[in-house]
């Protein structure tokens, strides 16, 4: 057994927030501004109107983006092994831009009432899959980068 004593090397603080990371949580908390009091505003002072359904897809993606930048950002910082570089900004919008999307589509598809939980599930489960082979081949071609 080994008991020497710990080395500044093992006991490392972790690396400072990248700083497109800290662009993205900027432009997630305007988003969230925008998006949700743009609903708020759109939703209680107009009439429903084709132009304005549009207007509500395009507010409601960006308010869901938005709130969900920060989860993701956690989950991918969370679960990203130690030795492995963090992932760019530019992946953590987009898995939040794929929920985002997600709610919308769940929106649009409640607009003719055939939004039922198996085709939500399985709407989840594209969107879950896509986003998994891409990754993958964002980390393959790291991978062949790098040798």
């Amino acid at each position: 057994m080994n008991l020497t004593s710990p080395t500044k090397s093992t006991f490392t603080k972790p690396d400072a927030m990248p700083s497109d990371h800290l662009g993205i949580l900027i432009a997630a908390v305007v988003m969230v501004v925008v998006g949700w009091w743009g609903l708020y505003a759109l939703v209680t002072q107009t009439i429903p109107r084709v132009g304005q359904r549009w207007l509500f897809f395009a507010l409601l993606n960006m308010a869901v983006t938005g709130t969900f930048i920060p989860l993701v950002r956690y989950l991918n910082v969370r679960f990203t092994p130690v030795h492995a570089e963090l992932p760019a900004g530019g992946v953590i919008v987009r898995q939040a831009m794929w929920i985002g999307v997600y709610a919308v589509s769940c929106a649009w598809l409640q607009i003719p009432r055939v939004l039922t939980v198996s085709i939500a599930f399985f709407l989840a489960l594209v969107f879950i899959v896509i986003e998994f082979f891409l990754r993958l081949r964002e980390l393959q071609n790291e991978a062949q980068d790098g040798a």
